[in-house]
Order: C-alpha cells, then structure tokens, then sequence
C-alpha cells in the first residue's frame, strides 16, 4: 500500500467518529428541512412559493387525472404527462383511482412514510452497520439525498419502488429453494414495473436469481395480465396504444429541462439521433444482462449497485430518480465495512461514498446553483457516478476482492 493510503487510512481511524458525527449532523439539518418542505409540497403546495420553485404535488396531479381518465375510456396519449406504458395505470389504481385529488395526497403521504420507514431499514440492515453513529449515518442517506425529497414533493413513484424492488430481490435471491419466497418476490417485482424504466434493468437480477425460472415466468405472465386488462378499458387496440406510447414518451424524454439530465435519451436528442433511443437504450439493457449473467455469483449489492447506475443512465429520468443511487451507496458502504484491504479498495469505497453524498446532499445544486455553476455541478456528478460504477464493476470481476460484508438473512 502507497504511503498516501496509509496517510489516509490513519487520518480516519483518527477522526472517523468527528467526521462522521459531523456528516451526521449535517444529514440530520437537511432531511428535517428538505422533508418538511417537501411533505408541504406534496400535500398542500399549490403554487410556486418564489420565482421558478416547483408545484406541489404536480406529478401525482397529473398520474390521477390519467388514472381517472384512462379508465373512463378516455385517450390519454396525447398529453404531455402520458409517458407511462398501459399496466402503469391499473398498478396505480388502489392508491388513485377510487379516490378524490385531496384524499390521494394524503394516501400517497401516508405510504410514502410508510415505505420510506421500510427502506431505512432495510438499508440499515443491510449496509452491515455496527455501532449506533453508523446506523444513524445510514438511516440518514435516503433522508438526505435531494432525490427523495424531490420524489415526496413531486409525488413521484421512486420512493414506493425502492423498497419492493429490495424486499423483492432480497427474497429471490436468498431464498432460491423457498417457493413463497419466490413466489412473493416475484409479485412485489411486477408491482415495481409501475415505472419499468427504473425497474427493467433489474429483471435481470430475477432472472438470475433462483435455480427455477418460474419468477421471471410470473413476472412476464403477470405484467402481460395487466396490460390486456388495461387495453379493455380503452377504445384503441394494443398495437395503437403501445406506438402512442413510444410515439409520447420519446418526445418526452429527448426534451431537456425540469431535472431531465444526465441520461443517454437526451444526449442522443441533443445529438440530433432521437431514432436511435430506443435501439440505444436496449443494447444498454442487453450488455448489463450479459454483465449480470457472468458475474452472478458477485455479491448481491455490487450487482445492485452497478444495475442502479445502469438504470440512472440507460433512459429518461429526472432528478428525483437520483434517489437510486442508493443502491450505489451501499455496495459503498459495505465495501468499505468489508475489512482493510491490501489493494486499498476499502479507503477508495469510503472515499467514493463521500464524494457521491457531497454531491447529493439535499438541496443538490441543479436548481440551486446559477448558471454556468449548476453545469459545473452535473458534470462533476456525473464524473462520481461514473468511477463508482468503475469501482463496483472491478470489484466484480473473479478473484477479486470485493470487501463485501456477509449476506445477513
């Protein structure tokens, strides 16, 4: 090991517990007023409340009115918002459909903490921390995080997602002889392709998972399900529906603006190659599923990890879809928890960590930063996320050493 590694490696162990108490802190300021904010936003904001500051609720607004409208019969496809495929509708039903605009605010509110209390422990659990200053850290990150207050005041699906997709896979993959494992994995997967351009690149991950392919079979079959029982309640067939679908969510997704950076649908529409999203965005899917098929015996989170990265760049998101770099973070944390080791990959990991919750600590700097500063910010965004992903990827490869934590069942 360098003598710089061993430089920082003592200046940690002596002033981990400062630094880290400090972060805390820090975390613990932004997630009371970030969240609170955004729990406003999401519940009572009805107008901007300066110049430019988002509307409350202005996501969920707009996937009630489609859930309401979709089953009334009415086209939906033209609208800018309709950029969800035909199951999204009927798998938002039981939290939009049966209900006023005011009730599902306070419904949508109410799940987001339930599923929000979910992730924190799962993460918590997960991550391997051991002392009480470590859990708070990592109970911290989801709260932090711009992405997840973003979410919450938008009204957005990310923060549901989040911990079925875990629950989900956790189940799959450590329960792979158990048929209610799978079984109940399997269902809480299809619930989480809502948003298939968060949840698709984690098929992968299922089907990967057991000795049997009946997941991955349910999921198929089940998803398949939801989308002819949608297609009931229109007046256009299938084929219509799924080209006004492509035909709107590509528009979409090639417009620059409200948080819609950093992904390969929009340098390709800045480029003037929008016909090539789409082939673009499945040779992407197609390579991570090549990944995953070789490396599947690879740690259960560094495959998270690099899958979360792959969905962040693969497609069109915008900022409160960050929030999957969650998953990143953890691989991270577990890595650095994995031990001392002689290559450094522990310091590096934790070094890593760092950077990407500088970078994401709430409010982030692309709404809060002027102009050039805010581009400056993303670049050095996406500069982090794309050496973590460098990291978790060599940390795969066979004979490595991952510094990865045993699995906790």
């Amino acid at each position: 090991m360098s003598q710089a590694a061993l430089w920082f490696r003592r200046s940690w162990l002596a002033h981990r517990r400062g630094l880290m108490g400090t972060a805390v802190a820090a975390m613990a300021v932004a997630s009371v007023v970030w969240l609170s904010y955004e729990f406003w936003r999401l519940l009572w904001g009805a107008a901007p409340i300066w110049p430019g500051s988002p509307i409350g609720a202005v996501d969920l607004r707009a996937m009630h009115r489609l859930v309401h409208e979709w089953f009334a019969g009415t086209p939906v496809y033209g609208e800018t918002a309709a950029v969800h495929p035909p199951a999204t509708y009927v798998l938002l039903w039981p939290l939009l459909g049966w209900v006023d605009l005011t009730a599902a605010r306070w419904l949508w509110a109410a799940t987001t903490v339930v599923a929000g209390a979910v992730l924190v422990w799962i993460l918590v659990r997960e991550s391997g921390a051991e002392t009480p200053l470590e859990r708070t850290f990592v109970a911290l990150l989801p709260c932090s995080i711009y992405a997840t207050g973003a979410a919450i005041g938008n009204g957005q699906l990310i923060v549901h997602l989040l911990p079925m997709l875990l629950v989900g896979l956790l189940l799959m993959h450590r329960g792979p002889h158990d048929r209610r494992r799978q079984t109940l994995g399997s269902v809480l997967f299809l619930a989480t392709l809502v948003k298939p351009t968060i949840s698709a690149p984690f098929l992968w991950l299922v089907l990967v998972a057991p000795r049997s392919s009946a997941p991955v079979l349910l999921v198929a079959l089940g998803y398949c399900v939801l989308t002819l029982f949608a297609v009931t309640f229109q007046h256009s067939p299938l084929t219509t529906l799924l080209s006004d679908w492509r035909v709107r969510s590509s528009s979409v997704a090639v417009t620059p603006g409200q948080g819609n950076v950093a992904n390969l649908h929009l340098w390709l529409g800045s480029l003037g190659l929008e016909h090539w999203i789409l082939p673009a965005s499945l040779a992407v899917w197609l390579a991570l599923g090549l990944w995953i098929q070789r490396r599947r015996h690879t740690d259960l989170w560094v495959l998270l990890g690099v899958t979360a990265l792959v969905a962040r760049f693969w497609t069109y998101h915008r900022w409160y879809d960050d929030a999957l770099l969650l998953l990143p973070m953890i691989a991270l944390f577990r890595a650095a928890k994995g031990g001392r080791s002689d290559d450094g990959g522990d310091l590096a990991a934790g070094m890593l960590l760092a950077l990407m919750l500088i970078m994401m600590v709430a409010p982030g700097g692309l709404f809060l930063l002027p102009a050039p500063w805010n581009t400056v910010y993303l670049v050095g965004q996406i500069i982090v996320w794309i050496l973590v992903l460098g990291f978790l990827v060599l940390r795969a490869r066979p004979g490595s050493h991952t510094g990865a934590l045993v699995d906790q069942r």
